[in-house]
């Protein structure tokens, strides 16, 4: 391909600074910025519906959350005519600005043709567009700057929330039911690694942490067919795979696996009377996050932060369990979770009622 002539080189760089001013209209106007602060409306006014909805199916826990989105709106609505009136007042400054330059662009547009006469208005234009923007996104930055503190709270229950929202989804979907009184707190897609380590055929499915149990639940397409290592059939696997009281794990260890040291894994050591001594477990949130969450429910931290409180029939009801069998009067060591209406003598196999 030929080069270019002197004229026509000159032409698409004027055609190149024509779009980018185009495109630096929107900037000016600190669309962006509008953008942002319609968005921040819409999700402080929509977080307590939000929680009324969480409510509604079944989150018991964060007792805190109505009050603060309550303070969330409270705060937006002190803030967001002062932040109206900076957008408006920075925006006109970068109009006057912007109207210059469209004068010497369209002067430049007449000249595409004669680079010697253009070149020092090209230049001239180029670098107030590289002014214009620097100022545009410093205008910006000083916009959102005016609410990034109360932007980064809204956040942080936003993102809470959605957590919240896809483990109660999921629990709708799930082949088991929750315990009377027992709340979910998390859930989070899973693989179970029964050998220890992660392996192809390995179940994937839900973990769930709940104030009493940590739960997997199998739920995956697996193949049933397939032609030339082509997967042609797959049918669905959703079944409960183990259920453990969150009492009987001993100890949690937390690791990042893989290539590039960005999967979280879960090891957990496990007492006598779980289904299993040791569980692996590859899950898609951070681990520690995790370990935290382990660690408070068994501190009980979830009871202390219940937006409904328990109903204390089955707490009683706990501390009323039998310790020996009246059957055999063998020892009754399990666990004996809250909402629970029958245990089951190891022993000799009678179902006490409590």
């Amino acid at each position: 391909m030929a080069d270019k002539s002197p004229a026509e080189a000159f032409a698409s760089k004027v055609d190149s600074l024509k779009t980018q001013v185009g495109w630096l209209q929107s900037e000016v106007r600190l669309q962006s910025a509008r953008d942002a602060v319609e968005d921040m409306q819409t999700e402080t006014l929509n977080l307590a519906q939000r929680i009324q909805d969480a409510r509604a199916k079944g989150y018991v826990f964060d007792k805190d959350l109505e009050e603060k989105a309550a303070q969330f709106a409270e705060q937006w609505q002190k803030l967001a005519p002062s932040v109206q009136t900076q957008i408006n007042t920075q925006a006109a400054q970068l109009g006057g600005s912007f109207r210059t330059l469209e004068t010497k662009m369209t002067q430049l547009v007449g000249m595409r043709s004669n680079p010697v006469m253009g070149k020092r208005l090209a230049d001239s234009v180029s670098a107030e567009i590289d002014m214009v923007k620097s100022r545009a996104s410093a205008a910006a930055r000083a916009v959102n700057g005016m609410y990034d503190s109360l932007r980064s709270q809204v956040d942080e229950v936003e993102e809470q929330l959605d957590k919240i929202e896809w483990m109660l989804d999921q629990l709708a979907e799930a082949t088991f039911k929750l315990l009377p009184t027992e709340g979910g707190i998390m859930g989070v897609k899973a693989v179970w690694c029964p050998n220890g380590k992660e392996e192809k055929d390995d179940p994937e499915g839900v973990l769930y942490l709940t104030d009493q149990r940590l739960i997997f639940e199998q739920k995956e397409e697996v193949a049933t067919k397939k032609v030339l290592f082509i997967t042609t059939e797959k049918k669905k696997v959703q079944e409960l795979e183990w259920e453990a009281p969150v009492a009987l794990i001993e100890k949690v260890t937390t690791s990042k696996q893989g290539a590039m040291k960005n999967e979280d894994h879960l090891d957990l050591q496990m007492a006598t009377g779980a289904p299993y001594r040791t569980i692996h477990l590859h899950i898609w949130q951070d681990c520690d996050e995790w370990l935290k969450l382990i660690n408070r429910v068994q501190a009980k931290e979830f009871d202390k932060n219940r937006a409904v409180a328990v109903d204390q029939a089955e707490v009683e009801k706990v501390k009323a369990a039998p310790s020996q069998c009246p059957a055999c009067g063998g020892a009754i060591s399990q666990v004996v979770l809250r909402g629970q209406d029958t245990i089951k003598c190891e022993y000799c196999g009678f179902v006490i009622r409590l």
